[in-house]
């Protein structure tokens, strides 16, 4: 059996769903399908999403909100018009769970808006498996509360309970059946509606490949491939083929599009193989992501990533690793802000914190600098602002001498400064620091000496 997941755009329209529907019906061993609420149409088009996040600023506000509502409906509306279905029955219903959201009590706004945003993969999930009865198909909507789906954490960065695999794992599905999940969405114990981070509906696909034990878990998107770098960067790029799960997770980590680097770890726990593949052109084979041991003949660097939300904060004092005691004052100083790091690359004299930039306002970074300096007194100390990741990964990395150099070398020639380099403890990625204005030449440098 597979799980297979389709994001917004694969569900913009009908037309799109009917790609959707050919895609399902070629293999019958697709048997559970997450989907996302409807993406956008065209370049200016409004995610359902989006609309929902108005509907729920409209309804915090005390707005009318029958216009919102109704250009909402519209969306799932022109679905079921396209197919030439009876929309009485299926609009009726989607209408009166709409409506309903503004007139719930909830907890926090947190709840709310997790209720809100959460009933775009909600309503299309219920849409799709009607328009596929509709068509013959054997489907059935199932909700992630009948999958005992359960959550912890906050209401819009929900975690799966452990024991949800269990009662997943007792989940009958029939031999002839299609299951259609909204992704993105689960419950509290208290029967209140969550959602999960960034790369939502990835999350519930990936739990739901390990809780129903899936052979493969196919995850639809735009694209017929994950390429080796952002091909907004360079034209036409090599396509990945294959790769191993700790290459994706270093990837994902520096900017690679395709997955949240934590939206994959349930099928990494269970060894399920990913297949990402494009809906618009399903015959493509897309790239598999597998355990390390499937990878075959592993390249020295599979893929650059790049990414320019960081900021980093460089101090010198001479015999800086002599001092005891000298990191945890700057840890102490940093958690009494409340801000975490992301790496702390160190020398004799030197010492480099990298921060992810959007968790530090302008004041927070004022007065940590300036209790770092008056606590530690460094010699030299500055904020660095432009500051850019690029991680260069590889499984063949980790046996291939000069590796490095062939890297270095040509930045160096293209006159590109590195302020930081750090070996991955996998020993399968380089992590580079540069300035942000460089980091597109760097990554077209390093793209050219590799590939």
């Amino acid at each position: 059996m597979n799980v297979i997941k389709f994001g917004g755009s694969s569900l913009a329209e009908g037309s799109q769903l009917e790609k959707v529907i050919a895609i399902i019906s070629a293999d019958t061993a697709r048997q559970v399908v997450v989907v996302s609420a409807p993406g956008k149409r065209f370049k200016d088009d409004i995610k359902v999403t989006d609309l929902l996040a108005s509907y729920a600023e409209q309804a915090i506000a005390g707005d009318d909100t029958v216009a919102i509502q109704a250009e909402i409906i519209n969306r799932y509306r022109q679905i079921v018009a396209y197919f030439n279905l009876d929309e009485t029955e299926i609009i009726g219903t989607l209408s009166e769970q709409l409506a309903k959201l503004s007139r719930v009590h909830y907890p926090s706004f947190d709840y709310l808006y997790a209720a809100f945003m959460g009933h775009g993969e909600l309503l299309n999930a219920q849409l799709i498996a009607y328009v596929m009865r509709g068509l013959g198909h054997n489907a059935r909507f199932v909700s992630p509360a009948d999958l005992g789906m359960i959550v912890t954490g906050t209401p819009r960065a929900a975690r799966i309970r452990e024991d949800s695999y269990t009662r997943l794992a007792n989940f009958q599905i029939a031999a002839d059946e299609i299951i259609i999940v909204p992704g993105f969405l689960a419950y509290t114990n208290e029967g209140l509606m969550a959602t999960f981070s960034r790369g939502g509906s990835d999350i519930t696909g990936a739990i739901l490949a390990r809780g129903l034990h899936a052979d493969l878990y196919e995850n639809f998107t735009d694209v017929s491939a994950i390429y080796a770098v952002d091909p907004h960067i360079i034209d036409h790029p090599a396509a990945i083929t294959t790769m191993s799960y700790r290459e994706m997770r270093e990837l994902a980590y520096a900017g690679f599009a395709v997955f949240h680097d934590e939206a994959i770890i349930p099928v990494i726990e269970a060894n399920i193989p990913i297949n990402v593949k494009n809906t618009n052109n399903p015959t493509a084979p897309g790239t598999m992501i597998v355990p390390v041991k499937q990878v075959t003949n592993p390249r020295p660097v599979t893929g650059i990533a790049s990414d320019t939300r960081f900021a980093a904060l460089y101090l010198h004092r001479y015999l800086l690793n002599k001092e005891v005691g000298f990191t945890l004052r700057i840890l102490e100083i940093l958690a009494k802000h409340g801000v975490s790091y992301e790496h702390m690359p160190s020398g004799i004299d030197d010492m480099t914190i990298i921060f992810d930039k959007t968790q530090i306002t302008d004041a927070m970074r004022d007065s940590i600098c300036d209790e770092i300096q008056t606590t530690l007194e460094p010699d030299h100390l500055e904020w660095i602002d432009d500051f850019a990741i690029i991680m260069v990964v590889g499984e063949g990395m980790n046996n291939r001498i000069g590796a490095f150099s062939e890297i270095a070398t040509p930045l160096s020639d293209a006159g590109i400064t590195l302020p930081m380099i750090n070996q991955g403890a996998s020993q399968i990625s380089l992590m580079l620091g540069v300035r942000a204005e460089q980091v597109d030449d760097a990554v077209r440098v390093i793209y050219d000496a590799v590939f």
